[in-house]
């Protein structure tokens, strides 16, 4: 609370009714509402979370890739998060290590060096060399790092709730969601048994192809705490943008574009943070991936489709784009869809003209697009465009003249053309052989019940209606309406009661309230489109 209050959140603790809670804090008179919210707000939000330490941090970076969800500004700005990351003692170091492998660090390590190679928030690298064996990097985490994180988590769900619940403008960013889908990839994060496992996974995904090498893992050294892996002597990505005459530049980028189209498209599991410091260059131009605590996986059926996607943004056909995002679940039935189309001939306009060399800068303001219309993306379908987009840049720092396109269009066409080969219907019949037998083993039954009931007259069918109520109420004002109208009538023909200018009052107070439900009556059918 009172670090919100610093940077200028006093409104927020106000309305989700926590005020009390710390008296002291001073009230803003900077920001009464959330629509006095200026252009500071990103960068306040992106101190706020830093000062609040790691949990925070790991937020910030994971709404970096979310721009669907918090906008391209925010994204922007928490793409700048970074964390003085303290050094913890190697004391603690050996008693994690010790602890997690059952032996001591001179049974099992023949060399280990007390000052790490990196330091991170969750964890902090240390170079070693096994007894009778290679270099490698050992990855150990913090101490306690795992109550602080699931601490932190109890306290942005509590505050996300409310948020939510007490501020309608900030239904926009989603924080629940937000939060949610953090929680679920930060605690994957610090169990290093699921770093082991994605990187033995990914493995095989390259054990035979010579461009792109993953580096080895040691299981009888790993543990949920402890990761030991092949040590890399390699060259960061990043510097190698800065050597001249050593690495064939060209030849990366394109090495480097086709490697994370084959994650993928070809096998649903793909590296979700591929920026530069997660990238080796090692001899002969062979690209080596690292780091592989955050990774994004498909289903054969998002992949075909993204594929598709993919070739009618290429084609800048944008009937097939909205139609291919409807046939993904991605737009709600809700959605103005021919508004949304005139919207992506926008885009398309925008870029007609241009070689088209990346995906980026189509594909983000895609996101932006959508985001406007409130639509959720799937969270992978935003971290392979941020992945595209950090591969993207890189290509363009190898080689100004990089293009992406010329790279992904030829795979994306041949998975379009193994989606449509006649053996592909082999494949599904293969795949959901069980769910087949199970329909035609039950669909007769089903039948002979159905005709059975029809038969007997005892066929239940249930309607759903929707918006009835409307209707009835409208039909129960218009034999109302009717009513006053014969009533009012009959009333002015029998020439009794009260009389004003030769007709009967209440007869002229009955045409009047008549009139007045009638044009009331129309003007509603036209509003709601009711005809």
């Amino acid at each position: 609370m009172k670090v919100l209050s610093k940077y200028e959140f006093d409104y927020i603790i106000e309305r989700i009714g926590l005020k009390h809670k710390i008296p002291i804090i001073r009230h803003s008179h900077n920001y009464e509402s959330m629509e006095e919210l200026d252009s500071s707000l990103p960068i306040r939000l992106r101190k706020t979370l830093q000062e609040l330490g790691p949990a925070y941090i790991k937020l910030g970076q994971m709404i970096s890739t979310r721009p669907d969800l918090v906008g391209e500004d925010i994204a922007l700005e928490f793409s700048k998060m970074q964390y003085d990351n303290p050094l913890v003692s190697f004391a603690e170091i050996r008693r994690t290590v010790e602890r997690e492998l059952g032996s001591s660090i001179e049974d099992i390590f023949e060399i280990f060096y007390e000052i790490p190679l990196s330091s991170a928030s969750i964890g902090q690298v240390h170079v070693a060399k096994l007894i009778d064996g290679p270099y490698v990097a050992v990855k150990i985490q913090k101490p306690n790092i795992e109550e602080i994180i699931k601490t932190d988590l109890s306290i942005m769900k509590f505050l996300a709730k409310r948020i939510d619940q007490y501020i309608p403008q900030a239904k926009t960013y989603n924080f629940p969601i937000i939060v949610k889908e953090f929680e679920r990839s930060i605690l994957k994060e610090i169990d290093y048994f699921q770093e082991f496992n994605n990187l033995k996974r990914f493995s095989i995904i390259f054990e035979n192809d010579p461009t792109v090498y993953v580096p080895k893992a040691y299981g009888d050294f790993s543990t949920k705490k402890v990761l030991t892996m092949e040590l890399i002597q390699g060259e960061k990505i990043s510097d190698v943008v800065l050597s001249e005459g050593i690495y064939d530049k060209k030849l990366i980028a394109k090495r480097g574009i086709e490697s994370y189209f084959k994650q993928v498209v070809d096998h649903g599991f793909f590296h979700a943070d591929p920026h530069p410091s997660n990238i080796y260059i090692l001899e002969d131009n062979v690209v080596c991936y690292i780091d592989f605590g955050m990774m994004g996986v498909l289903d054969s059926e998002f992949r075909e489709n993204l594929t598709e996607l993919f070739i009618y943004l290429i084609e800048r056909n944008v009937k097939g784009m909205v139609s291919q995002l409807g046939y993904m679940g991605v737009l709600k039935d809700n959605i103005d869809r021919r508004a949304l189309q005139y919207d992506f001939m926008d885009l398309v306009n925008k870029y007609y003209g241009m070689e088209l060399k990346g995906v980026h800068g189509g594909m983000m303001d895609m996101i932006s697009i959508m985001r406007t219309y409130d639509v959720i993306l799937p969270r992978e379908f935003v971290l392979i465009s941020k992945g595209l987009s950090m591969l993207e840049e890189t290509g363009i720092e190898l080689d100004p003249n990089f293009n992406t396109i010329a790279v992904l269009e030829p795979q994306a066409r041949r998975m379009t053309r193994k989606k449509l080969n006649p053996f592909k219907l082999i494949d599904f019949f293969k795949s959901n052989i069980f769910e087949i037998e199970h329909i035609i083993k039950t669909l007769p039954l089903n039948l002979s019940k159905a005709l059975y009931k029809l038969e007997e007259g005892k066929l239940v069918i249930e309607l759903e209606h929707k918006n009835l109520d409307r209707m009835t109420n409208r039909l129960s004002l218009s034999l109302i309406l009717s009513a006053l109208l014969i009533g009012s009538s009959l009333i002015i023909l029998s020439n009794r009661g009260t009389m004003l200018f030769g007709y009967s009052l209440l007869g002229i107070a009955g045409f009047l309230i008549s009139a007045i439900l009638g044009i009331w009556l129309i003007v509603s059918i036209f509003r709601n489109h009711d005809y």
